[in-house]
């Protein structure tokens, strides 16, 4: 059997090996001898050179010149990470670079090698950066989102809960910088990363400010932000050196009231989240424990299983803490109140997995460790307790209270600290002041434009 041929091209279409003379008549052309070699390494040190002067530093103004844009310090905090990297990896295109010339001279098979061998290694190095540049990119791109006001409001939150830490401490104490920085991440729970810690996200290198992620749900819902609180509170754990200290006096205190090892152990195991549970309460009002019962209420089976590696409290006694340190704030009909919903939700907690010894000693432990933490001096606080570092009582409901009305009503609701504007939306809300939408748009508005 003959082999088949190729169609013959439709008539008046020239070959695409021929060209067409004036004449009309078709006329081929020689085949050009194209390079391959030399232009291809060339192109091996340029490819390099130029993705790595594409990973720049990143400018002023181009995430907009709004208040929601990242701040001069975080720009420069960014920069001088990046910087760091930068560095090395402008030395390796450079090696690459040289490594191409020479190969185009003496095209040898070891000279070839070696230029491919140092391009990848320059390329792994260019994968690594851009890792991190496309995250603070990420980040920094969203100020220039629809969800620029609120990630900002947020910012400005986390901004008045270190104000009010830093002038209540007893003893001046240097000043971090730059503050924490908001962004949203859908489909997540509320999440932070500490200034100074190695993030996997950026090659286990150090974190150079506060990152405080919110999911999309938090940020439509303003008064489910006691997240903001309770994720800036871990952060002043760190920047305020308590991150010993705290774990230090739980262990010391509940040893002294008698609990066995393994309940101080699990209770020295949960110090962040309780800490930042208690701290945020302080921050923001009885408001914040609302707040917590949104995240934590959830199926008897979630609430009432104990995770023996978990860093959170068990959502049972994680509610309790709350109301026990609520009730010290001079706020005990409202800790009843909490009291009585949670205890009909979940009437029983030897219903779920919770360890027996720690059911048995909860009376006595919950009470010395809100104790401890809130209301015990601390060195680190300037021999002040949290409490009296970061006050919460009458007055301030009182002024969240007066803002829950302005807000609803969209009038100014004056001088009050921005952490307290949760408090007022979540009164708002709870009172029936106004719509869910109206209470959102006003809170916003507000803290976008102070």
């Amino acid at each position: 059997m003959s082999a088949p041929t190729a169609p013959a091209p439709p008539t008046g279409t020239p070959d695409p090996g021929t060209a067409t003379a004036r004449s009309g008549r078709p006329v081929r052309r020689a085949a050009v001898a194209v390079p391959v070699r030399q232009p291809w390494l060339r192109a091996q040190g340029l490819n390099v050179t130029r993705h790595a002067a594409a990973l720049r530093p990143f400018r002023a103004g181009e995430f907009g010149t709004g208040a929601a844009a990242p701040t001069a310090g975080h720009l420069q905090a960014v920069n001088a990470l990046l910087g760091q990297l930068r560095g090395e990896l402008l030395r390796q295109s450079e090696q690459v670079a040289r490594q191409a010339r020479e190969a185009a001279a003496r095209p040898d098979t070891r000279r070839l090698q070696a230029l491919l061998t140092s391009k990848e290694l320059a390329h792994n190095w260019v994968r690594e950066v851009e890792r991190i540049w496309d995250f603070y990119f990420e980040l920094f791109g969203q100020r220039q989102s629809v969800f620029a006001d609120a990630l900002l409001s947020c910012d400005r939150i986390a901004l008045s809960c270190y104000q009010a830490a830093y002038l209540g401490v007893g003893e001046a104490k240097p000043l971090p910088a730059p503050p924490p920085f908001s962004f949203m991440r859908t489909g997540f729970s509320p999440a932070t990363f500490r200034r100074g810690i190695p993030l996997r996200r950026l090659g286990r290198r150090l974190n150079p400010f506060p990152l405080v992620q919110l999911p999309y749900h938090r940020l439509v819902n303003p008064w489910t932000l006691g997240a903001v609180l309770h994720e800036v509170s871990h952060n002043l754990q760190s920047d305020l050196g308590l991150d010993r200290a705290v774990p230090r006096a739980i262990a010391a205190r509940l040893l002294d009231e008698g609990c066995p090892p393994s309940v101080v152990r699990t209770w020295v195991r949960w110090n962040r989240e309780i800490h930042a549970d208690l701290a945020a309460l302080l921050l923001g009002g009885p408001a914040v424990v609302g707040s917590l019962l949104d995240v934590v209420g959830r199926s008897p089976a979630s609430v009432l299983t104990y995770n023996p590696r978990g860093p959170h409290p068990t959502p049972w006694f994680r509610v309790w803490i709350s109301v026990e340190l609520l009730r010290h704030m001079g706020f005990a009909e409202q800790a009843d109140r909490y009291g009585r919903l949670w205890s009909r939700i979940y009437p029983d907690p030897r219903a779920g997995t919770l360890p027996r010894e720690l059911v048995a000693t909860f009376a006595t432990a919950h009470p010395a460790v809100v104790d401890t933490l809130c209301f015990r001096p601390f060195t680190q606080l300037g021999r002040r307790s949290l409490a009296q570092v970061i006050p919460f009582g009458a007055k301030e409901y009182a002024m969240q209270v007066e803002a829950a009305e302005r807000l609803a009503a969209g009038t100014d609701p004056g001088i009050i600290p921005a952490r307290f504007l949760i408090g007022a939306a979540r009164s708002a809300l709870d009172r029936r002041l106004a719509r869910p939408g109206v209470i959102t748009r006003n809170f916003y508005t507000e803290l976008a434009r102070r």
